[in-house]
């Protein structure tokens, strides 16, 4: 089969594309070439790397000619200059759609958030939503993924969290009172995704997607520093106090270290789908099964390194004498 992936130099669609083409598949990639984190995925046997991005459905289109599936990965968690929740995941998710029925493709599978629900004050929130949405009344073959906070090889959440035990040995929780979290593994991710784009699973369904093991955020902090012989101190810290942490570094860090999207997600409990009722239960064999444990989060955990100058968006300036 053909897929074709947006956002797929990000972090679930580059791996989506490596177990496709392991298992045989075709994968087209497309994104807008910002993210370098693992270029190595575009040059595989079997991609085809596609620099469109999600404004225009005629350039969609010609992307999807000959697939059989979109996975429609694509989206972001803060809005820099142009690219608006609006933009990416409302208008971007409408010409993915428009483009799949004017190239003829079946199926589509679109990744959401567990949380994400109309008229909660959460732009981030609501455009997902929306997203979610306009995929269910497409009417394609569709399947919406609602995430939990994911974690593997290059993620968000262990990614930082090692920078961050490496760079200060202080962690603080998001309000005075943690809420709880199940961490999905990158890998059951995947495993879903391909079950729906290639052998038809899930059809017309919105299942919510959460790891087996109910955890804190903090349990997470202390298992990677442990993991990294680093010590750390974790504290409680308000809410507002993320809130205007998280816009002091979505101004300074190409990738933030919070954005004001997770302090809002991480603020509520990520144990159940929202709203209620709107998901229904994954088949047994293809529930989440992989547990945090210390040797899983070890092989997912980057070289140690702390924060320098470049994750704040800084050089140092040089010049010939």
């Amino acid at each position: 089969m053909k897929i074709a992936i947006t956002g797929g130099t990000g972090f679930v669609g580059r791996h989506l594309a490596r177990t496709l083409v392991e298992a045989g598949h075709e994968v087209v990639l497309l994104a807008r070439g910002r993210d370098s984190r693992d270029l190595t995925v575009r040059s595989l046997a079997g991609v085809y790397f596609e620099p469109v991005g999600l404004d225009s459905s005629n350039e969609l289109a010609r992307a999807f000619n000959g697939c059989d599936a979109i996975a429609h990965c694509a989206g972001i968690n803060r809005e820099v200059g142009e690219q608006s929740y609006e933009r990416v995941h409302v208008l971007g998710t409408r010409n993915v759609v428009e483009a799949a029925k004017r190239a003829g493709v079946p199926k589509i599978a679109l990744l959401s958030f567990i949380r994400a629900r109309p008229d909660c004050g959460s732009a981030y929130h609501e455009s997902k939503w929306q997203a979610e949405e306009i995929v269910r009344a497409s009417g394609l073959d569709y399947t919406v993924l609602k995430e939990g906070m994911t974690y593997g090889l290059g993620d968000h959440m262990l990614d930082h969290l090692s920078h961050t035990v490496h760079s200060l040995p202080l962690f603080a929780t998001v309000g005075l009172r943690e809420k709880a979290i199940r961490p999905v593994a990158i890998e059951d991710v995947v495993r879903i995704l391909v079950a729906c784009l290639t052998q038809g699973r899930l059809k017309n369904q919105t299942v919510a997607v959460l790891g087996p093991q109910r955890m804190r955020l903090s349990d997470a902090v202390f298992q990677v520093a442990r993991l990294s012989h680093r010590p750390v101190l974790i504290f409680p810290f308000p809410v507002i106090g993320h809130q205007i942490l998280a816009q002091i570094f979505e101004r300074l860090m190409p990738i933030p270290l919070i954005s004001s999207a997770q302090v809002f997600m991480l603020s509520e409990n990520m144990e159940q789908a929202l709203p209620p009722g709107s998901t229904t239960a994954l088949p047994d064999d293809l529930k989440p099964s992989q547990r945090f444990t210390d040797d899983h989060v070890r092989r997912h955990l980057p070289p140690p390194k702390a924060f320098g100058l470049h994750d704040f968006g800084l050089k140092l300036s040089s010049s010939s004498p």
